[in-house]
């Protein structure tokens, strides 16, 4: 509280109280206002200068942000594994039905037009983690542009398989040992090492793991053109002509259930695993060829397996682990 003052009035002979003017009045509260103003500045710079001072909302808008960038991740990384899934199921379509009925592959361009060019993704621009959410919307896009192409090519090769019933029969289509026996898919085709040589050498086929004496079913229509033991290294084994240039072999048996020259169905039982021949362990080594050349059996398991399944094999036979034979 300011002090008052006082002056000596000489016409009265007393003393009076000094009122200051209403220019020092402004002056005082333009002071008074300018020292509550620096206060203020003073106390947000010591405010915003201590991050570990957060009021209880702002907390709450953190955590819901960390939440949200780990459920994008997590969003993202199961994107991911779907598209795998698409690409293998497209390759499928482009090598193997669509090659089967003579009809021309679809390209990569086709599979996503529509997705360059022009910025569709403008809205989701200026936020902290703009790069992450437009990712994610660009994937999921992507894979919805490739499931529509791909339910139009598989709407066109139902068409396709009426017409060719016999070459749909013929095809290697389901897995040679059902997935009931199975004790796991040891080894998937590509390089692989040797269990005898432990040196790295093309596994030209896929082993199923299995008990001695679990069934090996005929994988297409056919009819038996060996079923002996003269071929190194397969001991007990089975060849199956197919027709239309394919041709399975079903290696390292315990017995045989069919003898060559006999006409078998898709599912007939064949004869049972063993571990004849160059094997380490009982179990069932299985090629495909087509026109003489080898190629990767895991794609002609639509017969038989869901996606769920065809996914998990696939992620099996990628592993480049040890073949046993």
């Amino acid at each position: 509280m300011s002090k008052i003052k006082y002056y000596y009035d000489t016409e009265t002979l007393s003393y009076r109280e000094i009122e200051p003017s209403i220019k020092k009045r402004w002056a005082n509260a333009l002071l008074w206002l300018l020292s509550v103003f620096c206060m203020a500045m003073l106390l947000m710079v010591v405010y915003l200068s201590i991050p570990q001072i957060e009021s209880p909302k702002e907390k709450s808008y953190r955590r819901e942000l960390s939440l949200m960038q780990e459920q994008y991740k997590s969003l993202n990384q199961k994107i991911h594994l779907q598209q795998e899934v698409l690409k293998e199921i497209a390759d499928r379509d482009n090598n193997i039905y669509r090659l089967y009925f003579e009809v021309d592959p679809i390209s990569e361009e086709e599979r996503l037009a529509g997705f360059g060019g022009i910025n569709r993704y403008n809205q989701y621009e200026g936020y902290d983690n703009s790069e992450l959410i437009k990712h994610t919307h660009q994937q999921v896009d992507q894979i919805t542009k490739q499931i529509s192409v791909q339910s139009e090519s598989l709407d066109e090769i139902v068409e396709l398989a009426k017409e060719k019933q016999e070459l749909l029969t013929a095809i290697p289509a389901i897995q040679p040992v059902s997935n009931e026996d199975l004790t796991r898919m040891a080894s998937g085709y590509g390089m692989r090492n040797d269990p005898f040589t432990k040196a790295r050498k093309m596994h030209k086929g896929m082993d199923f793991t299995s008990p001695r004496g679990t069934p090996i079913y005929a994988t297409g229509d056919g009819v038996v053109i060996r079923a002996d033991s003269r071929s190194s290294g397969y001991g007990k084994h089975v060849r199956i002509n197919h027709g239309y240039g394919y041709v399975t072999l079903y290696a390292h048996m315990y017995k045989y259930n069919v003898r060559k020259g006999q006409k078998v169905k898709r599912g007939d039982v064949i004869g049972f695993v063993g571990s004849t021949g160059r094997s380490q362990a009982p179990h069932l080594h299985y090629e495909v060829r087509k026109d003489g050349k080898h190629i990767n059996p895991v794609n002609f398991y639509y017969g038989n397996l869901s996606a769920e399944e065809f996914a998990i094999l696939l992620e099996k036979s990628k592993q480049a682990n040890q073949s046993l034979d």
